[in-house]
Formats: structure tokens, sequence, C-alpha cells
């Protein structure tokens, strides 16, 4: 289930969507501001076209409303999250705007464009690049994430005759060719670009591809094709699951949600951000392990979020709460705590090893690094104002 079917799915009730929803709406940010401090002969912070709030600026610190009960009164855990470095609901609003007027023209979601408004991804885009104020390299990041939700709920959602099947690879398959793209003989180009026209999910992907391009390098644009082709992997193994009705061990599920993830969304960084991290860098083990630890965590929230939402019909919900509960023989409640558990200590690994990182590294992988920690306080924040105005 895409991010944008789950967000209007229909508000579940209990003991278990009121735990997640606590949590989400919960204001407390326990993340470490100050989390990367420089090496030596660093300055504190790269040159950014706009005043940053938060991780590397002690002196500036984006105000947190107080929780609603003194923290030793939480019935609860708490999600270990940094706060958003910014909040700017104009900008998020203009790209919001350009969003929607770009998916009617590429023609997904059609009868759901206020659906595709009200969801308000351009302000989860604003909260999650805060390195850049310009709206436009904003909405090619929006555009990339509208198209890969666009994807799952086109291709992959077993909901009627168009959703997953047996041909779920081979359309896959063919995103991949738009996103890559493909380089064919010039006899049969022409059938790729005929589907590509027919198909609204592949316009989107071109178009998304073709705006990166204005600001993404060839590295970044190979390494966000990379990211891609890895996503599509994590949809089909999903679907298998579910032709199947298959229910992975949490083990399995976690090295799912590994690639199934915003990963794609958080390799941007640099490309929206308009500066470049080395490819050494980026591949670099070290660095790929927290990455995917953040993209994890960052997946798990939402899957938080689907706690607050109706359960499948099937009885097999993939998220990591359900999964753990009929893993462990828990309560849904108690396995909504050690989800988070689970999401914490990816967190807390990504602090850690990434502090290190950030300080034996160049200072674009440390504003690489303090850009993935932005991502993280920003879709949690989007997430929190999710649990507030869409479960009514």
């Amino acid at each position: 289930m895409s991010v944008l079917t789950r967000l209007f799915a229909p508000a579940a009730s209990g003991e278990p969507a009121a735990v997640a929803l606590a949590l989400l709406a919960d204001p407390a940010r326990p993340g470490r501001a100050g989390l990367f401090r420089p090496g030596p002969g660093l300055p504190l912070h790269p040159p950014l076209p706009f005043r940053p709030i938060g991780l590397a600026h002690p002196g500036a610190r984006l105000p947190v409303p107080p929780p609603a009960r003194p923290v030793g009164e939480r019935p609860g855990p708490v999600l270990h999250c940094p706060p958003a470095f910014r909040d700017d609901p104009a900008l998020g609003a203009v790209v919001n705007e350009r969003l929607v007027a770009w998916a009617e023209e590429v023609g997904i979601y059609r009868g759901r464009l206020e659906q595709v408004r009200s969801a308000d991804f351009g302000r989860l885009i604003m909260l999650t690049h805060p390195d850049t104020d310009d709206p436009d390299r904003l909405l090619a990041a929006a555009k990339c994430a509208l198209a890969e939700w666009a994807s799952d709920d086109y291709y992959c959602a077993d909901r009627d005759s168009e959703g997953a099947g047996p041909l779920l690879g081979a359309r896959l398959m063919v995103a991949d060719a738009t996103v890559a793209p493909a380089h064919l003989p010039p006899g049969y180009a022409e059938g790729l670009r005929g589907g590509i026209e027919e198909d609204p999910v592949l316009l989107a992907f071109r178009s998304a591809a073709d705006h990166l391009a204005r600001y993404a390098s060839p590295p970044q644009l190979a390494r966000f094709r990379q990211e891609i082709a890895l996503l599509f992997v994590g949809y089909a193994a999903e679907a298998a699951w579910r032709a199947a009705k298959y229910r992975p061990p949490v083990w399995e599920y976690l090295a799912c949600r590994q690639v199934n993830s915003f990963l794609p969304c958080i390799t941007l960084t640099d490309a929206i951000g308009g500066y470049d991290l080395p490819p050494e860098e980026y591949a670099d083990p070290r660095v790929r392990r927290v990455l995917t630890m953040a993209a994890t965590a960052s997946t798990l929230v939402n899957d938080l979020y689907s706690l607050a939402k109706e359960a499948d019909p099937s009885g097999l919900d993939y998220n990591l709460p359900s999964l753990i509960a009929a893993e462990e023989g828990c309560s849904t409640a108690e396995a909504v705590r050690r989800a988070v558990r689970v999401h914490d200590e990816l967190v807390l690994t990504f602090e850690a090893e990434g502090a290190v990182l950030a300080a034996a590294g160049s200072p674009a992988l440390r504003r690489f690094l303090i850009g993935v920690w932005a991502w993280l306080g920003g879709g949690r924040e989007w997430h929190a104002g999710s649990a507030r105005y869409r479960t009514d």
C-alpha cells in the first residue's frame, strides 16, 4: 500500500491504533540536535542558502512544544527522532500546488487529485529537504516521490484487475527501462516510447527523471536509478508474499524494508541541496550502512501510521508491529512498543556511527549526513500532521 493510499484508508479503532496515533502526535523529539560536531579544521557548517534550524546550529533551535504530559507519566514509548529543521508552510504550499498540477498533466491519480492535494506531499518535501528554498528543486524531489508511490498503487495494489498479478515483474521491468533508460535499436525504440506514452505511471517516471536531471550530476542520477531498481525488488517481494498469503518472519520483512523504503527519496539529499557527495563516499560500506538504517527507520514510522488504519481483510498486514505480534505471540499494543525499540535502535546507530563518519569524512559527507538526519526529522513531522488530520 502506497503512502497516499494508506493516508486515506479508513481509520481503525482500538488500543493499537490509539497507541500508534499517540506516538506520532507526541511533540517530543528526543534526537540530539547537536549531533554532528565538526572535526579538526572543519567549519561548523557548510554554506547554506537559508538559515537552517537545528542539527548543525547549537544556538538556533526549532521551538518544540512542551509534552502534553510529564515524561514520567507517558503510557508508552517515545520515538527517537530529531525535530524538523525548518517549517515553511508557504513554500510547502507552492510545491504542493505545482505537484498536483503536474500529476494532472501526466495523468496519474485521475479522480483522486484532491486526495493528492490534501496529502500535502509538498509539505513533506519542504520538511525533508531544508537546505534549499528553491521550489523547483523541491518539485523535482516531489515528482520522483509521487511517481514511486504511483507505481505501487497502479502496479502492486491488489484491489482490482489492474492490481498485482503475474505480469507485475514485467511492468516493473518496463518502469525500470523508463527510468534507466533502456537504449534499444532504433527499430524497436519506438515501441518503448509508445508504451511509455500509453501509461501514466511511466510518463510520470520519465517526466520526473527529466526534471531531476536539471539538478543532479550523472553519478547522482545513476545512484537514484539504482535505488529505484532496488525499490522495485521490494515491491515484487511484497507482492509475492500477498499472492502466497505468506507471513514473512520479522528478519525477512526488515530485509525487504531496507529497499522498499524512502531510500530513493533520501538519496536525493545532495542533488536537491545543490552539492555532490563523491561516489566513493556514497558507496563506502560504512556510509551505506547508516544510510539504509536511516531509510528503514523512516519507513517504520509509516508502518506505525498504518496501525491507525483498518486492517487488511485477509488478516495479513505487512507492517512491523503486526508481524512482531504474530511471531512473538504478544498483543498488538505490546508489538508497537517493540517496533518502536527496533526503530530507535536503528536511529541511535545512525547517530553514533554517522557522527564518526561526519567527523572523519569530507565536508560533503558531513553535509549529506546532516541532510539525512533532517530527512528523518521532517518525515516524522509530516507523519505527525497526518496523524492529527487524516484519521477522522
